[in-house]
């Protein structure tokens, strides 16, 4: 598959948005392809996670249980284009769920070191990441606010607005 088809599949990724083209493709530069078989895992829940990985074709099965996936318990269909371990690809981070190939799976592994070494040629793509995790933060607490009022008028503290 060639860098600008994955670079356009990045592009896609919200935390990719507003990546510059130049940006992207040195990002896809810097990653490794690789691809799965069924039944392999792509990431194991408790581990230690150093990349994000991009699905490109295939698919794949999430299972929210730490430990073996048993008979489909708490099973989540992965498909192309998913993000895995986002957080893995910028800071440590275990991850939290199993994910295992159920087609033959190819994709795209942006590791950490990588990044971080993009990021020190790049200050701005640095930038872009504090951004986008900002906007995230900032979304979670203004989720939480609305939740811890309508929490308040629920248990009669507030009067609704």
């Amino acid at each position: 598959m060639s860098i600008s088809v994955l670079a356009r599949q990045l592009m896609l990724q919200e935390i990719f948005r507003g990546l510059n083209p130049l940006q992207l493709t040195e990002i896809v530069r810097q990653s490794e392809r690789i691809v799965y078989s069924p039944g392999e895992t792509i990431v194991e829940a408790g581990t230690a996670g150093d990349a994000a990985v991009l699905i490109v074709a295939g698919d794949a099965v999430r299972f929210l249980e730490t430990g073996e996936p048993t008979a489909g318990l708490n099973a989540q269909a992965i498909g192309t284009g998913s993000l895995l371990g986002e957080l893995a690809m910028l800071v440590e981070h275990e991850h939290g769920a199993t994910v295992v190939a159920h087609t033959t799976v190819r994709a795209l592994r942006i590791t950490r070191a990588g990044l971080q070494a993009q990021m020190l040629d790049d200050p701005d793509l640095a930038g872009h990441f504090v951004d986008r995790i900002t906007e995230r933060l900032n979304r979670v607490a203004d989720e939480l606010r609305r939740i811890d009022h309508a929490l308040a008028v629920a248990d009669g503290a507030l009067v609704p607005a």
